[in-house]
């Protein structure tokens, strides 16, 4: 952290909207160095953010109001346009000269418009999209990729610098943060499928498993979505399946964004596609809700022994 940074962090306002899976891991390491603030519609989530010593908010409103940084962890651009604009929207309570980071993987094609209705009320957006799981945002070892103005980067660094292990500056625009994770979700949701099918194959050959994942990360097919999902798709068939980190349906959006992405490229995607397909026939069969290892049932739908 920069010597600037750090003395802001002593009068540093953050709120945090949404304190999810990712959005609670984040807020309480946030809240060891910054005064953080949250709200979320989920009660046993504000329960635990307290806990955790956020100060708990019963509106997203009143969580704003004064804020230098407003951290938005929401599920796609419909939630980031009603948390900002709607009803109850957050953007004309900010002061002016406030800045909101988005946190979330949203695509590209939201950013502009967003960007252009925070300016009518003097706010800046930090395109900040965020990887690593809710382990590591605890941890303040996620990767985040960021597009924004130099001015508002600098504003939104005690946020950003506590977060990330690792912090890539993209572009000087919002937009540029979003396309890059577009690309790393394509890698992802590829790696999480062919990870699957990979065990799903070793199970129908005989083979254990177990040992077969633990073969696999020492050798050359080895990855860090291997070595992270292939445990809870070995769990997937339990009775009630692998801890939710990562909801199989956030796949289904992301390859979305993925394939939306790369046709107004004019980019074949064939293999990208075929993952998301594997997603997209999880959800239809009742899995959008279980962690995305439960993919494996989409081309296994029993056990085998190995």
């Amino acid at each position: 952290m920069s010597t600037q940074t750090a003395t802001q962090t002593s009068s540093y306002t953050v709120t945090v909207l949404g304190l999810g899976a990712m959005g609670l891991p984040m807020a309480t390491r946030l809240a060891s160095k910054l005064t953080v603030r949250g709200f979320d519609i989920v009660e046993p989530r504000l329960k635990l953010a307290a806990e955790a010593g956020v100060v708990r908010c019963d509106s997203a409103r009143v969580a704003a109001r004064g804020a230098d940084a407003v951290l938005l962890a929401v599920r796609n651009s419909e939630q980031l346009g009603d948390v900002l604009f709607g009803a109850n929207g957050v953007a004309e309570v900010l002061a002016h000269g406030s800045v909101v980071i988005l946190t979330s993987t949203v695509g590209a094609d939201a950013i502009p418009a967003t960007v252009e209705r925070l300016a009518a009320y003097g706010l800046s957006l930090v395109d900040a999209p965020l990887s690593g799981g809710p382990v590591r945002a605890g941890q303040g070892d996620l990767l985040i990729v960021v597009g924004a103005e130099p001015e508002a980067l600098e504003q939104a660094r005690p946020v950003l610098e506590l977060l990330a292990s690792t912090l890539t500056v993209v572009g000087d625009k919002p937009g540029d943060g979003q396309a890059l994770k577009t690309v790393n979700q394509l890698l992802c949701g590829v790696h999480i499928a062919a990870a699957a099918e990979a065990l799903a194959l070793a199970a129908a050959l005989g083979l254990d498993p177990a040992k077969t994942l633990a073969a696999l990360e020492a050798g050359a097919a080895g990855s860090f979505m291997l070595s992270n999902r292939g445990p809870r798709i070995l769990e997937a068939y339990e009775e009630d399946g692998a801890e939710v980190l990562s909801r199989l349906d956030i796949f289904v959006k992301d390859m979305g964004i993925v394939g939306k992405a790369t046709r107004a490229a004019g980019l074949p995607s064939p293999v990208a596609a075929a993952a998301e397909q594997l997603y997209l026939l999880g959800q239809a069969q009742g899995l959008g809700a279980a962690d995305d290892s439960a993919v494996i049932k989409v081309v296994a739908p029993t056990k085998r022994s190995g």
